[in-house]
């Protein structure tokens, strides 16, 4: 691997965005972080991305909200979360090189199953019914909706009762049909495995929470590794048109590449709700984690995070231009994955319904 830093030039994107890192500042213990509106997080390396285009967004997001009411997901009450998260805008930022609106929306039923499902499931607002406890029973039927039961004609008839009779479930069943309706069965089975290891993530953070234990940082980083984007970023070439084959998806190498993707998008969600999450006591993100370990105050967990963000995204850049040089569809797979990093943190960067950073520069 490269010692030097840097940047890829066979990816076709603009020089990586930012300044150098500055040393952590002096501890801040606050009960109270003021936020700042929405602008990029100083010093966080980055592409820009595409820009969305806003015919494109308005007309994924009403074909959202038609899928979205007519499968009875939430309640009319969600409208302006609906409106406020923009899935639209988010898909067509990461998928800037999609083919065609269907495939757009589709990406958009799963990134919305998805978030149903973290809404509604692992949560701590028990009204919603969320809670960590009994939360692997929920997860183990959820998979079930995208990994069918197999059995006797009258418990499978049981269970297509109980996948009907859920809203999660229902998101979870339909936007994967909807979804291996384009795909290859290889994708789609791609996809429901990386569904696997994202339950198996809220799992790991939800066993944490029960006993109150703080990780250290490498844990933390493992848990999130489960726990993060990797079904949205595991659809990047079905979405794009093409097939990068199972036999070569599954080479260590490619692998490790798009975890590095999957891990720097992670941080950067950690990075981008680090205030809205200081609300929700129990909560965990890397800035917290790095500040309890370090015993270093929240300012430098924050900082010291944006320099580990920024270490795993000079690690994907490089790798992926090494993997990429002499074959094509290698390098097709890396942009894809590049894009939908930019894309994404292009949404976190400019959603101040959700988001805004600490005042700490």
């Amino acid at each position: 691997m490269p010692t030097d830093r840097r940047y890829v030039t066979t990816m076709s994107a603009p020089p990586v965005s930012g300044v150098p890192f500055r040393a952590p500042g002096p501890p801040k213990y606050a009960g109270t972080v003021r936020a700042a509106p929405g602008r990029p997080v100083p010093g966080l390396r980055f592409r820009p991305a595409v820009p969305a285009d806003p015919g494109k967004v308005a007309e994924v997001d009403r074909r959202l909200e038609e899928w979205a009411r007519g499968l009875d997901l939430f309640p009319k009450a969600w409208s302006d979360d609906f409106a406020g998260f923009g899935f639209g805008r988010a898909v067509v930022l990461q998928h800037p090189g999609a083919v065609g609106l269907d495939r757009l929306t589709v990406a958009g039923e799963l990134l919305l199953a998805e978030n149903l499902v973290d809404s509604l499931y692992c949560s701590e607002d028990e009204d919603r019914g969320g809670s960590a406890r009994g939360l692997g029973g929920r997860l183990v039927l959820a998979q079930s909706a995208v990994d069918p039961y197999h059995g006797t004609a009258d418990t499978e008839a049981a269970w297509e009762r109980g996948m009907r009779a859920d809203s999660p479930l229902r998101s979870y069943h339909w936007a994967v049909k909807d979804y291996a309706a384009f795909a290859t069965p290889s994708q789609r089975d791609r996809f429901v495995h990386a569904l696997s290891r994202l339950h198996l993530g809220y799992l790991g953070e939800a066993a944490w929470s029960q006993i109150r234990y703080t990780p250290t940082v490498w844990e933390y980083l493992v848990m999130r590794q489960f726990n993060n984007f990797r079904p949205c970023l595991s659809i990047v070439d079905a979405v794009d048109g093409y097939e990068l084959p199972e036999a070569l998806h599954a080479r260590p190498e490619i692998q490790r590449v798009t975890a590095l993707a999957c891990n720097a998008t992670t941080i950067v969600n950690d990075l981008y709700s680090f205030t809205k999450e200081l609300a929700e006591p129990g909560h965990l993100n890397l800035p917290q984690v790095v500040a309890a370990n370090e015993r270093c105050g929240l300012k430098a967990g924050y900082l010291r995070a944006v320099e580990i963000h920024n270490e795993i995204m000079d690690s994907f850049e490089e790798e992926s231009a090494a993997l990429s040089a002499g074959s094509p569809l290698v390098e097709r797979y890396t942009r894809s994955l590049a894009a939908w990093v930019s894309g994404n943190h292009e949404w976190h960067a400019t959603n101040t319904h959700r988001y805004h950073l600490p005042d700490y520069w």
